[in-house]
């Protein structure tokens, strides 16, 4: 497959008309009474489907299209992504205070009055503390200075240009990080047999928790495709989108230079998927090549994602069947964005986190899973 400049592609916001729905991977009921949670932001499949909608329609199905995000854009136009994982929040106190009575609050504690990185264990500093010598050595913070202390992660958004300049191994300053822009809303079901006030027992009740961007804000995306603007169904139960393109917009980093470069430090754009070994059907933070090159990695839980689906089944010698088939498809864990990557050498390949070949495996590639931006 032909590499394509993610500079060429075309730029669209998405502003959401209503509230978004996006389940997750875990199996769900109505009949038990659950919580239907989702996935926020979404995966990048979900926003492409979206923007591919939008397309005419062709019934050629070349896999020809090219896509990038979904990120935040706010209301000033500055695109937002991932903090790498790797940031401390740092904070100052008078050294002759208790540091006891240190009392932050949730916000203040991700507000530093500077920032500092995750480094390497030094084995000679670090020689009573122990771990799986099979494994990643650790990621520790920092020496502290007099009256310093972590106060923790900082908000979990950084602007674009300020991620440009961390890959140029710069520290951030605070307005450069911005806490979820969004906030849940719960949507109780609840259906009623007819002429009682008892609710159905094969649809029981059940709570969705839905997302309400908060005003100014929207999704911003990437695809190798003029779309006028319209608007697109985003999300479960029909509901939209506007989509605008983004015209003469600058999003604040290079990224192809950023792409392709080299460096000791790696930073995961996009979700993507590493195995411990070839053909492995278990998911890991890494693929299995690079264990003998990286020094630490700064990660988080995994994104699942997959499971239950009903799909229109295309038996040989007839049409399209039109009854849709419970089929189950394959449940995958992916690195989350904002993932960093700190090497003591050059990695070899993969230079994309795609996983070990599969049917998706296209494409995931072009679709842009799994893109590192290396740095310094």
């Amino acid at each position: 497959m032909s590499e394509t400049k993610l500079a060429a592609l075309h730029w669209y916001a998405l502003d959401p008309i209503d509230v978004l729905l996006f389940r997750e991977s875990k199996p769900f009921s109505p009949g038990e009474g659950s919580w239907a949670k989702g996935l926020f932001p979404p995966m990048p499949t979900t926003i492409f489907q979206a923007l591919r909608s939008a397309l005419p329609y062709t019934p050629k199905k070349e896999r020809d299209l090219r896509f990038l995000g979904p990120f935040l854009l706010d209301q000033e136009n500055t695109l937002w992504l991932s903090t790498p994982k790797d940031l401390l929040a740092m904070g100052h106190y008078d050294p002759k205070a208790d540091p006891a009575q240190i009392d932050d609050t949730p916000e203040e504690l991700a507000e530093g009055d500077k920032y500092q990185r995750l480094q390497p264990v030094q084995k000679d500093h670090w020689k009573h503390i122990q771990w799986d010598q099979q494994k990643l050595p650790p990621l520790v913070p920092p020496g502290l200075e007099e009256g310093e202390y972590i106060k923790g992660r900082p908000h979990p958004w950084i602007r674009a240009s300020a991620l440009s300049a961390y890959l140029q191994g710069q520290l951030p300053k605070s307005h450069d990080f911005q806490s979820d822009p969004w906030d849940p809303q719960v949507l109780p079901h609840i259906d009623i047999q007819s002429d009682t006030r008892q609710v159905k027992g094969e649809a029981g009740y059940f709570t969705e928790v839905a997302i309400r961007l908060r005003r100014g804000w929207r999704l911003a995306a990437a695809i190798s495709a003029r779309i006028p603007t319209t608007t697109v169904r985003l999300g479960g139960e029909g509901h939209r989108a506007l989509v605008a393109p983004l015209e003469n917009w600058k999003p604040g980093i290079d990224w192809d230079q950023s792409r392709e470069g080299t460096g000791l430090v790696a930073y995961l754009l996009t979700p993507g998927l590493a195995q411990p070994e070839e053909g492995s059907p278990v998911y890991q933070a890494y693929p299995y090549q690079w264990q003998p090159f990286l020094a630490g990695s700064a990660t988080d839980r995994a994104l699942l994602w997959g499971g239950i689906s009903a799909i229109r089944r295309r038996q040989q010698g007839r049409d399209q069947s039109e009854q849709a088939d419970f089929a189950l498809l394959p449940q995958r864990a992916f690195i989350p964005a904002g993932t960093v990557y700190r090497f003591k050498q050059d990695p070899p390949p993969p230079k994309q986190l795609l996983g070990n070949p599969c049917a998706q495996s296209q494409t995931f590639e072009s679709l842009n899973y799994g893109t590192l931006l290396w740095g310094s």
